[in-house]
């Protein structure tokens, strides 16, 4: 490289830095309810903040003065040194279920920093960093991220694209779904409400995630329609009209078993739904700033946690279409990419293959 080059290479890093450092001071808002203050106490000083967070003042100080200075919140009065959280910002920083909302993002930030030295070590070893390990900052901030889409668009984009399953679902009492991978249950609870004539099971591999779900069903009162299973997929049992793997098939060990499981739980007539990452059908590089990111989170994450499984196939996070449709041909299903715009997961309708 060039002197200039290497100049450049430095900027971009810096660039990096302060967006990284800046982002683990909006975690710290978001983590010590300080943005939640600034929401219900406009033009607060460092006192009040300190009060009402129940934070140090000479802290608070120095943070609001650095939100201030990065633009997160409005410095109302330099005199006084009064802030205030700007208007629409309470959607991004304190709604995780608004389609705007950017907690999650931040969240995850902060859990791919603590398991760091594990993954560090695992790179070493050839191992892999277990999915608990990575704690429960990387855990709410991935379901954070996709609590959105599942609250907002499945039912009404994700699912008509499927007017054959919404229609069988609908008109039939008892129909069956089932949601492989299923997390903290925001799809699985998203299904149920779509579907109020039908019983819902999730299934996932995380207790702690599992837990989560089980009382999010009881809050929001749909514990007799919905049932979350601590087991592998490759334990489940049934025959479902409509089984779902969300964000998670890149995820598993043995994607081509998985999908084989899914098929022999499919009724007569039965779809899976599967939405993974949108990435390019072929590696190329320099890529776009979609496909940076998954692969970002592969290294950090996804690859890491799959490679704790002692896997038959590490996909990692750049999922290609072409390599959905192999695994879907490999398990004995039909595969096609669905008409559903997203920004950063493509959606596939897989079937029993006559």
């Amino acid at each position: 490289m060039t002197d200039t080059e290497n100049l450049t290479l430095t900027e971009r890093l810096l660039g990096q830095l302060l967006a990284g450092a800046e982002l683990f001071s909006v975690h710290l808002g978001v983590q010590l309810g300080l943005y939640r203050v600034l929401h219900e106490h406009p033009d607060a000083t460092d006192a009040v903040l300190a009060k009402e967070a129940g934070i140090a003042e000479r802290y608070a100080r120095e943070w609001l003065e650095q939100q201030a200075a990065a633009g997160y919140v409005e410095c109302t009065s330099l005199a006084r040194r009064t802030f205030r959280l700007p208007d629409g910002a309470a959607d991004v920083l304190l709604d995780p279920a608004h389609p705007d909302s950017g907690v999650g993002m931040v969240t995850v930030f902060a859990g791919l920093a603590h398991a760091l030295p594990a993954v560090t070590a695992a790179y070493r070893t050839g191992g892999g960093v277990p999915y608990a390990d990575f704690g429960a900052y990387t855990r709410d901030g991935i379901a954070a991220m996709n609590l959105p889409g599942f609250r907002h668009a499945l039912a009404r984009e994700w699912l008509p694209a499927l007017p054959d399953v919404v229609e069988r679902l609908s008109a039939v009492p008892g129909a069956r779904v089932l949601d492989l991978g299923c997390g903290a249950g925001a799809s699985t609870l998203a299904l149920a409400g779509a579907f109020p004539r039908a019983t819902v099971t999730g299934i996932d591999l995380d207790d702690a995630s599992i837990a989560g779900a089980r009382h999010a069903a009881a809050g929001a009162g749909l514990a007799d329609r919905v049932t979350f299973l601590r087991q592998d997929a490759a334990d489940a049992a049934g025959d479902y009209a409509l089984v779902t793997i969300f964000e998670a098939l890149h995820d598993m060990g043995d994607p081509v078993g998985v999908l084989r499981t899914a098929r022999g739980l499919l009724a007569p007539g039965g779809v899976l739904l599967v939405a993974d990452e949108k990435v390019g059908d072929e590696f190329t590089a320099p890529a776009g700033e979609v496909e940076r990111l998954q692969y970002a989170f592969s290294v950090l994450h996804c690859l890491p946690a799959t490679m704790a499984e002692r896997p038959v196939e590490a996909a990692g996070t750049a999922l290609r279409a072409p390599t959905v449709a192999r695994w879907a041909a490999q398990a004995g299903l039909s595969c096609a990419v669905l008409p559903i715009e997203h920004d950063f997961w493509r959606f596939y309708r897989l079937s029993v293959l006559d």
